[in-house]
């Protein structure tokens, strides 16, 4: 491994060093944090009081109390009260629907006129014991809540009357479509008031994965109180665990937004985050590793929103990963009939599946948006092979060795370009030598420079020529470790000894954990390693300068154990990426060196010391600098 690829990997390490210090907060940032999480915790007990005030003033006793320890919400009926304009719907008899499309099964219940439960047909957790749930009543809330003289009314209490509905159990596929309403009828007196009503209305199509939701106010405009231009939703939910690699999963399950006229925006996923939002927003996406749920405003836009994901410290990390939390202020008029129209996306985050909607919801999946290159990388030339090559039904890890042939194949020319640039080093090295010796002294340092650039100059060597393609190569590197963990499509798909190229594969669990490497052995994991070492150890006995250097060839060989104890827990279709990519570049190095003739190159660099040579600018101002330097030290002598 020459100079001048040193060099470049150094600056790669220094540039990932040196994002991971930029990214991390600072002391004032984490103290900042704290006292904001401080605040919000006295401000929601503040307004837990001051709810039980008010209702103890107005004599409504709530009926449901939110246990935070467990995080778990235990439904209860209100107690009938003559002075609620919802009394009468306040109790009544459970009643379910189900309805099954091409891509989940919805359960509804009509108390609170909201999803009980809905299942993705074609996904299962990890331990594929049962389908992926993405709304399920057990641990998620969703409901509106908003005043009615003085008395804090929340939809999840009261009993829905089904207005329309498709037959319990209907199946709808490809382009058919069904619908469920529910409604909210006011008290005329002892009976329900049937001109005045909320209404959940829910349509389906048989192969989307997108539910319209539509909520009507109608001869509302007298009852609910209107203190602002908008009503609450309340949406929580404790994220259960559904992948087999947490230290996957965590880091990329967090809150999206899509403010109007503005980027997709999240919260932070590897920390607690809260954000209060005044600005109006298109959607609010509650976004785990592969799946989402994400409400869409269709016509207007959400007015204001308060957002927070955390861990609760007391839950069983086993099988729950997060908390998400928003609540989010939906436009309202006090009109005689008013509508809402929404979407709920209830799906996998798959690119081709989000970006059919044309609504940035393909931003969930983290393609390295921040750096134009990566994303470029992912979107042009990795999806689309991908897309391609899965149409000729081939194993998953078949298309990484024919996307990763590919790849060194449109790179050859820089691998090539690479190696000539260490030819000419190697030829001129002798000289480089005699430079050495002939500026032995530190004081001697620019001299010694300045010698070397005249000698790079008149052979016609860049010195860069070694480094730029690492440099230019290294946004596809990231681009490959941001793609493999988020692709849905690699998702328990197997390959050789590993049954789930998405995550880690293991083909020995150890009884014991080891820091900074985990309690299980990769297999891809170690081969990437041992072909690192080989290449990094042929590399080495091809250029006698980096073999020179002590603590750099140290540095060289220690690389591949640093990584083989990072990755070891990542995907193992990275793991398997990297090794073949290796192998791929080993191969094209050894065949590059068979066709290049260094004696050619010998004579490339005689004739170019025989063009007259220009100084450029740069090289003017290092020997005007040298010059001063030369004259400061004579002067210090006299």
């Amino acid at each position: 491994m020459d100079r001048n690829t040193i060099t470049g990997l150094i600056l790669i390490f220094a540039l990932i060093v040196g994002y991971s210090w930029w990214a991390s907060p600072s002391a004032e940032q984490r103290e900042q944090m704290a006292r904001e999480e401080q605040e919000r915790r006295i401000e929601a007990a503040l307004r837990q009081d001051s709810l039980a005030r008010l209702a103890a003033e107005n004599g409504d006793a709530l009926a449901e109390k939110h246990d935070h320890a467990s995080q778990q919400t235990q439904k209860s009926v209100p107690v009938k009260d003559e002075n609620n304009i919802f009394s009468n719907s306040s109790h009544g008899e459970i009643q379910t629907i189900t309805l099954e499309t091409d891509v989940f099964v919805a359960n509804f219940k009509n108390l609170g006129g909201m999803p009980e439960r809905v299942t993705l047909k074609d996904y299962l957790v990890w331990t594929r014991d049962f389908n992926i749930t993405l709304f399920d009543q057990n641990w998620h809330d969703f409901y509106i809540s908003f005043f009615v003289n003085n008395r804090l009314i929340n939809s999840k209490d009261y009993y829905f009357e089904i207005s329309s509905s498709a037959p319990n159990g209907t199946k709808i596929t490809g382009n058919e479509t069904a619908q469920i309403a529910m409604r909210l009828y006011a008290d005329d007196g002892q009976t329900l008031d049937k001109s005045r009503y909320i209404e959940f209305v829910y349509g389906f199509k048989g192969n989307d994965y997108m539910i319209d939701f539509q909520m009507n106010f109608v001869g509302m405009n007298d009852i609910i109180t209107n203190r602002a231009n908008f009503i609450d939703l309340h949406w929580r939910a404790d994220l259960p665990r559904n992948e087999k690699a947490p230290n996957l999963e965590d880091p990329n399950t967090a809150i999206y937004f899509k403010p109007n006229n503005a980027k997709v925006d999240r919260l932070r996923d590897t920390r607690d985050d809260r954000e209060e939002i005044n600005t109006p927003v298109r959607w609010v996406a509650f976004k785990h590793q592969f799946f989402s749920s994400v409400l869409i405003m269709k016509d207007d836009a959400i007015v204001n929103a308060d957002l927070a994901n955390f861990v609760d410290p007391n839950r069983d990390r086993s099988n729950y990963v997060k908390t998400m939390n928003a609540l989010i202020g939906l436009p309202y008029k006090s009109e005689e009939i008013y509508s809402i129209d929404m979407s709920l996306y209830l799906g996998p985050n798959r690119y081709s599946t989000l970006t059919s909607y044309k609504m940035d919801l393909e931003r969930l999946i983290p393609l390295g948006w921040g750096f134009f290159l990566m994303h470029w990388v992912n979107r042009f030339a990795v999806i689309p092979t991908f897309d391609f090559l899965q149409r000729f039904n081939l194993n998953y890890g078949i298309i990484i060795l024919i996307l990763t042939i590919l790849l060194k194949i449109v790179l050859s020319p820089l691998t090539l370009k690479s190696y000539v640039s260490s030819a000419k080093m190697r030829v001129i090295k002798p000289e480089v030598d005699e430079l050495a010796k002939k500026f032995p002294k530190p004081d001697q340092a620019m001299e010694k420079q300045r010698a070397m650039m005249a000698l790079y100059k008149k052979a016609g060597i860049n010195q860069l020529a070694g480094c730029i393609p690492m440099l230019i190569q290294f946004p596809i590197l990231i681009a490959m470790f941001r793609f493999f963990p988020s692709s849905i499509e690699l998702r328990q798909e197997s390959f050789l000894w590993a049954d789930d190229l998405s995550s880690y594969d293991s083909i020995f669990y150890l009884p014991f954990k080891i820091p900074f490497y985990g309690a299980h052995v990769s297999l891809f994991a170690l081969m990437m390693a041992v072909s690192n070492v080989f290449y990094t150890r042929m590399t080495m006995r091809q250029n006698s300068s980096a073999s020179a250097m002590p603590g750099m060839k140290m540095m060289m060989y220690f690389m591949p154990i640093m990584l083989l104890g990072f990755l070891n827990s990542f995907s193992s279709a990275l793991n398997y990426y990297y090794f073949v990519s290796t192998c791929m570049t080993f191969l094209i190095t050894w065949v590059t060196s068979k066709m290049i003739n260094e004696e050619k190159i010998h004579r490339m660099i005689a004739e170019h010391r025989k063009k007259p040579v220009t100084k450029s600018k740069w090289q003017q101002r290092l020997e005007e600098m040298s010059k001063k330097q030369q004259e400061m030290q004579r002067q210090k002598r006299k």
